[in-house]
Parts: structure tokens; sequence; C-alpha cells
């Protein structure tokens, strides 16, 4: 974590001591929530539309922290600590994540995408630290108050951050990847989330290369080359360019600069060949195509960094992941559960259907989906188009949640005989079925957007096999 004097910390944010007396005092780490203040931390109170954390900085200095960040227009500072007088305490929090990252200097790889990036930077992760002091973004701290946090939980030897930079408009990504800038920046995919609030997948795509707006000069850009999009913005004329960019290209297609050469299923995950790693065969403790194209991404940033082969795969084989991301949870009766149900837009769900799909089991194979949220005028289209992607001869019953997931059991119908596809919108009715409905040798598949809570589904199944199927 930052380590600095208050007079340091007040340079680097552009802040103001209060008092001169204060410069020497020591912090040791930044909390924006005073429900989690430790000691000798500089607490940094910010302003929401329906909060404002200034109420809450002399219960934080009382409670430990060494000082605060105060905003100019909020009347007189508090006492009990030292204080920095600033303009906006969120900007701040910005600038002073910036310049710490600037001070200690890792290399910096920035991930995005509409789907994958949290695998992938995990992926990422697990392939660098084999060599190097790897820090990365935790949960879901990927916008523009949690990367900063991240940014400044870093110590200062780490040699390499992987950063997930996250959006819902334009300009998000550009203000982060400006933050921190990048050595490596890589875009997974171009779905279709958030097309509520851009409009169009090429708008997306428009905002996934912001990534590169504060690439470093010589940097180099990893990308989905399976994705047309991403090329046809690359070459709009008015796009900026960074200088001395180096590009690199996967995805399945064979003129990629390294796609698949061979995949099969194992009973834990996939086991792969790539064009540029020749007979080496990885495995990857993740089920699904999807994820061994991700798969390919880290590895081009391991080689970037040069990591031997030998270490790619160890890094591989142990990877750990970010929770509910096709989390596969073999429950004490034999029931399989596969837990992606932290977020869902098409491509995704297309993409955990094709896991379920591939999965070999002696009992049923069920897909329980829920509502894909934020998808704008065309959702009721994109959710029959689920509908119609699933296939009876290799899921044997989908169960739907929520009213926009209806639509996805509506045009399944038209596949599907009668007995094997249920539609609810009531959490408990779809609880009970799924306990009547399950045995032990069945995989279940959960797969909604977040909002959903669709993981307290999974919780309950799992409880009830363990109780009965013993």
């Amino acid at each position: 974590m930052i380590i600095r004097t208050l007079y340091d910390i007040a340079e680097m944010c552009g802040g103001e001591l209060s008092s001169a007396e204060d410069k020497d005092i020591e912090i040791k780490g930044v909390v924006t929530d005073s429900r989690k203040i430790s000691p000798a931390c500089l607490f940094v109170p910010l302003v929401g539309d329906h909060f404002d954390g200034h109420h809450y900085a002399a219960a934080s200095l009382a409670a430990g922290a060494a000082a605060a960040l105060w905003q100019r227009d909020k009347g007189p500072a508090p006492a009990g600590g030292g204080v920095i007088l600033v303009e906006d305490t969120l900007a701040a929090l910005q600038k002073l994540s910036s310049a710490y990252l600037g001070d200690i200097a890792p290399r910096v790889v920035a991930v995005t995408g509409s789907n994958g990036k949290t695998t992938t930077k995990d992926m990422i992760t697990a392939l660098l630290e084999v060599q190097y002091k790897v820090h990365k973004t935790q949960g879901n701290f990927n916008n523009h108050i949690g990367l900063p946090l991240t940014i400044l939980s870093m110590d200062s030897d780490v040699e390499i951050a992987v950063l997930e930079m996250g959006m819902s408009s334009r300009g998000e990504i550009s203000l982060l990847s400006r933050i921190a800038p990048p050595d490596v920046a890589v875009i997974t995919n171009v779905g279709e989330s958030h097309l509520l609030q851009l409009g169009s997948r090429k708008e997306i795509a428009r905002a996934k290369l912001e990534i590169v707006d504060g690439l470093k000069p010589g940097g180099l850009l990893i990308y989905n080359g399976d994705e047309p999009l991403l090329a046809e913005v690359l070459a709009e004329p008015d796009f900026r360019t960074p200088e001395g960019l180096l590009t690199f290209r996967f995805g399945q297609a064979a003129d990629n600069d390294d796609y698949p050469t061979g995949l099969m299923t194992h009973s834990a995950g996939m086991i792969f060949t790539s064009q540029l790693h020749g007979q080496r065969a990885f495995t990857l403790p993740l089920p699904g195509q999807h994820n061994v194209i991700n798969a390919l991404a880290a590895l081009a940033v391991a080689r970037h960094y040069d990591v031997t082969e030998e270490n790619i795969a160890a890094g591989l084989s142990g990877l750990k992941l970010t929770g509910m991301r096709i989390e596969v949870i073999e429950t004490e009766s034999g029931l399989v559960l596969l837990n992606d149900a932290y977020n869902a837009s098409p491509t995704s769900m297309r993409a955990a259907i094709d896991v379920l799909q591939s999965m070999k089991c002696s009992g049923s194979r069920i897909a329980v989906l829920g509502d894909m949220l934020e998808l704008g005028p065309e959702e009721i289209m994109f959710h029959r188009q689920i509908g119609s992607y699933l296939d009876p001869k290799l899921t044997d019953d989908v169960f739907t949640f929520g009213p926009l997931a209806a639509h996805i059991a509506a045009a399944a119908s038209e596949r599907f005989e009668a007995g094997h596809l249920f539609a609810f919108t009531d959490k408990e009715a779809l609880i009970t079925a799924l306990n009547a409905k399950c045995s032990e040798k069945d995989v279940v598949l959960f797969k909604a957007s977040r909002g959903m809570r669709l993981e307290e589904v999974l919780h309950r199944l799992k409880d009830h096999s363990e109780a009965n199927f013993n």
C-alpha cells in the first residue's frame, strides 16, 4: 500500500495542507469507506448523488485515520487529524493514484472487453506471477473509483500491475487508461453489454478502444482478431493511433497471430495447443472454448514478458478465478453446478450454453437462465435468439427466470417438448421446481445478469442436494 508523509500526499494529489505542522504525519493506505478505517490511513470522503462522505470525516479521524482529504466547498474541516484541502476529492484521489503509480513504476497490463475481462485478468496474473511480483484488480474494482484504490493498495516493489478497466459509457475507459497508462492493453471482445447506453456494437468497440488513449509509446495492443469492428475502428481516419503502436491478434480464425490448433474437453476443463506454441499442450482448469480463446490473450502477454513455456503451463494449471465466472461446483451428492451468475449478455450466454452442452454426464444437462439486462430496445429479440440457440439434443431441460427470460422460453418452445421447458417469475417457485427435478447425476448451469441474483437459487439447490441426495 502507499506509505508517504502527509506533505508528499498533498504534493501528489495537488492539495494544500490545512496546517504545515502536520506535514510529517505518516500515511499508510487510503480508504473511502468510513466503515473500513485502518490505522494511520488517509480517509477520502467522496460525494455522490445521495451521499456525502464529508459527513463521516470526523468519525473516521476519531476511529484511527491519520488524515483526511477535505473539499474546499464543504465548510470548515474537522479537527482530530491532518487535513489536505482540495477542490474535488474524487479528482484528487485519481491524481494521487496516478502519481503513486508513476513513483513505483511497475509495468501496467490493462484489460477490458464486453465479456471475459475478469477471467482474462486472472489468467494473465497466473502466468506472470510465476516469474514476477504481480498486483491485480480485486473483485470488480475496475471503475473511476476502484482503479485508483487498486493502485493505492499496491506495494512499492510490485513489478507488473494487471488492471481491469470497465465502462458503461464513452469516455470512461479513456479516463482509466490515462490514470494508469498501460504498457500492454488487452481487449477480449465486443459484445452487447451496454447497448442501452451506447446504442450500437460499433460504438461499444470505440469505447473499448479508448484503452489505448493512455498507452505508452511503443505499447502493445492485444485484441480479438475475430471481431471485425475492432479492426474497423482502428482504421477510422479520426482514430488516434498511439506512437509506435504494436498489435497482436488472437482468436479462432487462422489469420490471427495466435489461434487454437487443437482442443479437447476433459473433466476439469480444457486441453489445447496453439499456433505459436507448436506441440506444447496447455491444461486450462476452465470449461469452454471461449476460455481457451481468452487464454491465448494471456499467453500473448506472458510471451511479451518472456515467461517461459514451462512457467506458462504451470501458471495456467494453477489458475485461481474471481468467483461466479463458470465456477464448477462439484457437490458432495454428485450434482455438478456451473456458476456463471455474475453477469450476462447474449455473447456470454451462448458461451455458457456451449460449456453446458459440451459437458459429459450420466444424468441430465439443465440450463437455468435469467434475464439479460441493459440490452436496449432490442432486448426481446436478443432473449428470443438465446431460446433458438438452445439445442434439445444437447440440453435436456431449460428453466428460465424473469420477465425477459420468458422470451427465451417462448422461442425454445418451438423445439423443446412439453415437460422439458419451464418459465418462472417467482424465485421460490423456481427453487421448488429445481429441487424436484434435479438428481445427483445432473449438470446444472446458472446464467443471468447480476441483478437477477441467480446464485441464490444455486445455493438453495446445493443445500437441498446435499441434504437429500446422499
